[in-house]
This record gives structure tokens, sequence and C-alpha cells, in this order.
């Protein structure tokens, strides 16, 4: 794999990522009204998606998805439902302070590993799009294997950037602006992700065509 398709691929997947999705908006919300720690804890967990996701076509199960309409609109509806829910869970969740017992913070963070890993998995429409774009900067006739690993940590890497800066950008606003700021950004996270839900349901396989 040459220099030129990695710098075409990190430009390509950085422009991607850098519109915000519902991990990203996970990642807004924990570092806000959860803290640092906990916002790390969920970016694992999507890091750890993006893994799993690009592993799964470099195996050829994105194929399978593509190809089974049945199973795609279980993990599409399953997705736009869990993403209901928690756009649900965040608008009713009361601000707090983000000093938090260890035991609390812990189970924070489990939570928000676990939250950011469904939501990655759940969402078909990732799935086809990595399917459909990855293939195009793996060479056939170099290690099959070692380029998959290659590109997946690229996206691993920006991901866990774009994420960092979504968090840091949320603590910041929560230690300059007024007390109303944790509730504007619990709620605004709420609509957004709610909003991604809807749009997951309407989509369609036709539509990466």
């Amino acid at each position: 794999m040459d220099t030129t398709t990695l710098l075409l691929y990190t430009m390509a997947v950085s422009a991607v990522i850098a519109t915000p999705g519902p991990t990203v908006l996970l990642a807004l919300n924990n570092g806000a009204t959860r803290g640092m720690r906990v916002a790390a804890c969920g970016m694992a967990g999507a890091v750890l998606a993006d893994l799993i996701l690009i592993g799964t076509v470099g195996c050829g199960l994105g194929a399978l998805l593509l190809a089974s309409e049945r199973l795609f609109e279980a993990i599409k509806w399953l997705g736009a439902v869990y993403l209901l829910y928690l756009a649900w869970v965040i608008w009713r969740s009361p601000t707090h302070a983000l000093v938090a017992e260890r035991d609390e913070a812990s189970a924070s963070g489990r939570a928000a590993f676990l939250r950011a890993l469904f939501v990655a998995l759940s969402n078909p429409k990732a799935l086809l799009f990595v399917s459909a774009f990855l293939p195009q900067f793996v060479h056939a006739d170099g290690p099959i294997a070692l380029q998959y690993t290659v590109l997946a940590l690229i996206s691993a890497t920006i991901n866990l950037i774009v994420m960092t800066i979504y968090a840091l950008g949320g603590r910041h606003a929560v230690r300059t602006l007024s007390a109303r700021t944790l509730t504007w950004i619990n709620r605004s996270c709420a609509g957004m992700l709610a909003f991604l839900a809807v749009g997951l349901s309407l989509y369609r396989r036709a539509d990466l065509r």
C-alpha cells in the first residue's frame, strides 16, 4: 500500500468522521455531563466497534448484510430503536455536578463503553458504507489482511481524535458557560440522536448506490 493511497484514505475518512454521528454525540455528551474519564470509556467502545466493523468487511460479512434484506431490516430497526431510547434517556437525565464517587464513575464508564459499542455495531448504514468504501483502497496484489489492519487503525485513530475534540469541547463548555449549559447539551444531543434514528429508519440499501 503506497503513501498516496494512505493519504487519500486518511483525508476521506477524516471528512466522513468529522460529520457528527451517534458516537461523536455520545462523546460530547459524556464529556459535558460525566467527565473525561467516562467519555474515554465511551470512546474506547466506539474504537473497538470501528475495528470490529472493518474486520467484518475484511472477512466478507458485509456482503452478507448487503444480500440479506431481512438481516438488514432487523439490524436497521434495532439500531433506530436503540438511538431513540438513548435520546429519551439523555433528554430525561438530570444535570448534576461532574464530581462523582469512584464507584458511580466506574459504573457510568461501563455503561458509556457498552452504549458506544452497541450504537456503532447496530448501524447497518455504517457497515454498508464501509463495505463499499474500504475495498477501493485495498490492492488485490498486496497482503489483504495487513492492508485492512492498517486502514482499520487509521480509521480508529481519526475517530478517537475527533471524539476527543468533541468531548473536550463539551467539558470546556460546562466549565466556562452557565449552569444551563448542561441541560442545553443534554437536550441538543438527545434531539440530534432522535433525528439520526429517524434517518436510519428511512435508510434503504439502494441509497448507497
